[in-house]
């Protein structure tokens, strides 16, 4: 399943509830997984964005309705990076020329 990298920042809305975010987690977690895609991990961070999902998705349609579902609900906004495994960027290279 193709992998991606979600980091996000409060809104003002989601940093005024900042009590429910780790609930907020949890229920991404859940909206993630009954579409078929799988958590990695979740962390809060220091710096310029304020968490950082990994996440498994079964296909860029279904993490692009995910980020659009979790975003609709106003708490933060989302910057999804597609990340690449060692294995398959080991395949992507050997098509170099």
């Amino acid at each position: 399943m193709p992998a991606y990298v979600v980091l996000t920042k409060f809104t003002d809305q989601g940093v005024r509830a900042v009590k429910d975010t780790v609930k907020r987690a949890q229920a991404a977690r859940e909206q993630i997984e009954a579409a078929g895609g799988r958590v990695i991990g979740i962390w809060w961070l220091l710096g310029e964005f304020d968490s950082m999902l990994i996440v498994e998705m079964p296909d860029q349609e279904k993490a692009m309705q995910l980020s659009l579902a979790i975003g609709m609900q106003g708490n933060i906004r989302t910057q999804t990076l597609q990340a690449f495994s060692e294995e398959e960027m080991e395949r992507i290279v050997q098509g170099l020329p």
